[in-house]
This record gives C-alpha cells, structure tokens and sequence, in this order.
C-alpha cells in the first residue's frame, strides 16, 4: 500500500487543490462566512492526510508532491482572501504577509534551482507551522488580533532556514525529512554505502584479476624442485 497512487491521503491532498479555485470564487465574491468555514474544511485535510498517509503506511513520492501543491495552493488562497475580503486587515499587516510570502519563496527557489521540484520535505517544524498558522490566521480575522499571528510569522523564518539547510546537505529531493540533522543522516548513510560498494568492487576486481594471473601462469611456473 506504501506506493497505491490511489488511497484516501491522496485523495485528501488533491481535494484541497480542487477547494483552491472554490475559495478564489468566494473570496471574489465577497462570502466571507462561507470562505472561512471552507478554509476550515481545507485546512483541516493538511493535517489529516499526511497522518492518515503515516498510520496506514501509504507515504508515496506522489502524496508528498499532492501536499506541497496543496500547500502552495491553499496559503495562496488564504493571502488573496484576505486581501480581497478583509483589506482593512491586509493592509495593517502587510509587511508581515510579506516576509511570510519570502519565507515561503526563498526555501522554494533554493529547491527548485538545485532539483528542479517544489521542496516536500514535510520538517517537524513545517508541520507545527502549518499547525499555528490556522488559529492565527483566525484570530487575525475574527478577534482582530495579530500578536499570535505575527509570532508564527517569525517562526516562518527558521522554517525557511531549515528547508535551505536541508536542501544544501541533500543531494536529491527526498521527501518526509524531518530535520536538518536527519538530512546529514541521510548523507551520512549513503556515504557509507558508496564506500562499502567501492570495496566490495574493489575486491571483486582484485580477485578476477588475481584468478586472471592464476588462469595465465605457465604450468610448473615456480614450483619447487
């Protein structure tokens, strides 16, 4: 099941995708009741796929590409709704949206320059991001308060550092890497077994070349009379 392209976390994933142009539709329109329940609903998918993907084992490269797009998609929409149907709002916290949208791009383009793929490295630290960023957002809408919003707004940043960190130390783009110090790890292992298929090539060729010598030796060549 870990590889099925079919599976309920795919579906999930791919489902807030199709919410993307469902929310820019009521966003443009002006239903803000019926925007933020949606969100909601979206929002809620992020974080049930990735455990449902964990839980019944059916991770694949596809649901981790699903997810980033997903992602991509959904803050998109958030920051257009805003900005559409709460621009009193927007404005008074502009610069915030603005270091959060480069706190996005920065990781993204580092990725994208080096592998050519939206970074999916799922961190612990993106997850718990993704986590706060729903209540803060809401509180930004609702209550009118932006103290918790602009506090995940900096937590954004070591999430960016961390992703550029990772995809420096990689050497592909894997996906589900939960920290920088598991990216090392990664390397560390794969190192390891570059040197031991070295060796034991090594070795394979010493021997063919040693039975080679033997293969060609005159008969009686160095035997003791």
């Amino acid at each position: 099941m870990a590889n099925s392209i079919v599976s309920i976390p795919n579906f999930l994933s791919a489902s807030r995708l199709i919410l993307v142009p469902v929310l820019l539709y009521l966003a443009y329109g002006g239903h803000g009741e019926a925007f933020l329940i949606l969100l909601a609903a979206s929002l809620l998918t992020d974080g049930l796929d990735g455990y449902l993907a964990r839980r019944w084992n059916q991770t694949s490269e596809l649901g981790a590409r699903l997810d980033s797009w997903g992602d991509l998609g959904t803050y998109s929409a958030m920051l257009l709704g805003l900005f559409l149907l709460w621009p009193g709002i927007f404005q008074q916290q502009k610069w915030f949206f603005l270091l959060g949208f480069f706190t996005y791009l920065v990781p993204t383009i580092s990725c994208l320059l080096k592998f050519h793929e939206l970074p999916r490295y799922h961190t612990w630290s993106a997850k718990l991001a993704a986590v706060l960023m729903a209540p803060a957002y809401y509180s930004l809408v609702l209550l009118d308060s932006s103290s918790f919003f602009r506090g995940v707004i900096f937590f954004h940043i070591w999430v960016a550092l961390e992703e550029v960190f990772i995809t420096f130390t990689l050497n592909k783009n894997y996906y589900n890497v939960a920290t920088v110090f598991h990216a090392r790890e990664l390397m560390r292992r794969q190192r390891f077994r570059f040197r031991e298929r070295r060796v034991q090539m090594q070795e394979r060729i010493g021997l063919k070349e040693r039975r080679k010598v033997l293969k060609n030796k005159p008969p009686g060549d160095g035997d003791c009379r």
